[in-house]
């Protein structure tokens, strides 16, 4: 039995924030792996992306999803975290993956600071570039999808915790 229930999804998702409220509802521990990579590197995420590049935080943040090893744990993961193959198989070993959805308009609602969120986008690539991309990747690794379109915090926890139960 997979301990761990696994978050992706789109920058402004709710990974974090609601991943701590179902954490707290499950009974689990919590773990955001953005505050691992910035651990890490001694850095915030945007000052790595800006002073080392993308490739290097590619690598950085597969390195952290790599070392992890625990239990009855809800994982918060980075949104960039499915363009790495080894470390989505990673965190597939780990626990069930749950997808937070949100469509593109709910996304840029959501996401006012952009520019030092840490998102990870190539240049020249619009968010719209970016949000067509990843889609199809989450869907790819999902166990179970939330649709967190209208959702309270509260709601989409309990999504979490219904989806990580079963």
């Amino acid at each position: 039995m997979r301990s761990n229930v696994v978050l992706i999804g789109m920058p402004g998702s709710g990974k974090s924030t609601c991943g701590v409220v179902a954490a707290k509802m499950m009974l689990k521990n919590f773990f955001d792996t953005d505050l691992l990579i910035q651990n890490i590197e001694d850095s915030l995420l945007q000052d790595i992306i800006d002073k080392k590049g993308n490739d290097y935080f590619k690598k950085a943040e597969e390195d952290a999803i790599l070392s992890l090893d625990i239990q009855g744990t809800v994982i918060a993961t980075g949104g960039s975290v499915i363009y790495s193959q080894r470390a989505m198989e990673h965190l597939k070993s780990l626990g069930k993956i749950i997808y937070l959805h949100l469509d593109y308009d709910h996304m840029c609602e959501r996401i006012s600071n952009l520019s030092t969120r840490g998102v990870l986008m190539n240049n020249g690539i619009t968010l719209l570039d970016m949000y067509n991309e990843r889609l199809p990747l989450y869907k790819k690794w999902a166990d179970a999808t939330i649709d967190c379109n209208n959702n309270t915090v509260e709601q989409t926890a309990r999504q979490i915790t219904q989806a990580g139960n079963s």
